[in-house]
């Protein structure tokens, strides 16, 4: 099983609201002391939060739903229930966190900050809320609302100043070994790294950066090709990019050609990435075997285009304290790279009240009655309270639930079924 896992998708539902509580003030010497039932606490929220140890997200490989806990219920005495703890999820700096459903980009954890994915629901009133001149003993209160349900996507691009590109088995895992304390996987072979590794480089007291050892890039990687997508996501985040050529021609390919192809692949994947800082590296320079016409041909190529060239032999070390120099230099002098700005849209609200209601009349002659908001009204009504029943009439009536079902042309006596509420219609 893979060490390391840059995507992951997971589910997330806050906590519920809490009931509000139905209860009445008993005190001796106090008559009549009226409703004093507590509002419902509110439920926890899940909340991302960066975490700097973190490098991978290995750990929502195996927990894949994360539930924050509802609010408490309300008390008597007006004492409101607890608010529910909000759910902490910590994520690697640099993750960024879509909208599984739509694709769209919520939020960039490498500005440092919290975000809240999912809020909990409000806590629902106690029955002290609903005295009134005319209803001084309301035996009936407001369920809490649900917490948020949605699906969500974790990508992580790593956080990185520095980021080594080129073809596979050009020298790139070695040059990371070489000037940082790293150990990624060194082998004779294309695709020897299999996935991004970092390592500090200290380039003098008090100066360092880190440096990724992106994986192999191909032709074609651009439009997926091999692990395209999933190794150049990384490469976005690095302010500044080693370009590592293959100088020697050991893999019988031209070197100028390797260089063109990479920055395309690049430039085609990231029209940004064309104008990121790049310093080109002539590496196994120490294996030449044409006298050297490829690396003068290289050479010409990249200085004409504007971009400074090393030779390099990672194997040997020459030409590595030069390089670790130039790029500490050219850190000095570039910002830092900017957070990826959301694109997400909150979805508008179901709608409430007359448009959030469907009416259907059955065949056996019953009128049927569906919506989210009349399941919040009905959860209000304790049914064997006389007063409680007039409230939901007067809610269903202002509504205007009555008129709608007399446009539609519901005649007196006939029954309507609200879910497993059933009463026969009176004008």
């Amino acid at each position: 099983m893979p060490s390391f896992v840059d995507k992951a998708r997971i589910h997330l539902h806050a906590g519920k609201g809490g009931d509000g509580a139905v209860a009445f003030h008993r005190e001796k010497y106090i008559a009549a002391g009226g409703p004093d039932g507590g509002d419902g606490g509110r439920g926890g929220s899940i909340v991302f939060l960066p975490d700097d140890n973190m490098t991978t997200l290995m750990d929502f490989r195996y927990k894949r739903k994360y539930t924050a806990p509802d609010g408490a219920n309300g008390h008597g005495k007006r004492c409101a229930g607890k608010d529910g703890a909000d759910l902490e999820v910590r994520v690697p700096r640099g993750t960024l966190i879509r909208d599984t459903e739509s694709g769209s980009l919520m939020h960039d954890m490498s500005d440092g900050k919290p975000f809240v994915a999912a809020r909990g629901g409000r806590g629902g009133w106690g029955n002290m809320h609903f005295a009134t001149p005319t209803r001084q003993v309301p035996r009936f209160a407001k369920p809490g609302l649900p917490g948020e349900v949605r699906d969500v996507t974790l990508e992580l691009k790593l956080l990185a100043d520095v980021g080594l590109v080129g073809f596979p088995n050009v020298g790139k895992s070695t040059l990371l070994s070489v000037v940082s304390k790293a150990h990624p996987k060194i082998a004779n072979y294309h695709f020897t790294t299999l996935y991004p590794n970092l390592g500090v480089v200290y380039a003098d007291e008090g100066s360092s950066f880190v440096l990724a050892d992106i994986p192999g890039i191909i032709e074609g990687a651009s439009e997926g090709a091999g692990l395209g997508h999933d190794f150049l996501r990384h490469v976005e985040r690095c302010r500044l990019l080693v370009h590592v050529v293959d100088a020697s021609g050991s893999e019988g390919r031209d070197p100028v050609e390797d260089f063109t192809v990479i920055n395309r692949e690049l430039c085609e994947y990231e029209p940004a990435l064309a104008e990121r800082p790049q310093i080109v590296v002539a590496n196994k320079c120490d294996i030449i075997t044409d006298g050297g016409e490829a690396l003068e041909k290289l050479r010409a190529h990249v200085e004409a285009l504007g971009f400074p060239l090393l030779t390099m032999s990672a194997a040997t070390h020459q030409g590595t304290a030069e390089l670790i120099r130039l790029c500490a230099e050219k850190l000095s002098a570039l910002p830092p790279i900017a957070p990826f700005e959301p694109d997400y849209v909150e979805p508008e609200p179901a709608p409430e009240g007359v448009e959030d209601v469907r009416i259907e009349h059955g065949e056996d002659g019953v009128w049927q009655l569906e919506g989210e908001w009349l399941k919040r009204v009905a959860a209000t009504v304790n049914f064997s309270d006389y007063e409680s029943r007039m409230f939901f009439d007067r809610c269903l009536r202002k509504a205007g639930i009555f008129d709608r079902l007399e446009e539609l042309g519901i005649k007196d006596g006939e029954t309507v079924c609200i879910y497993d509420l059933m009463f026969d219609f009176r004008y």
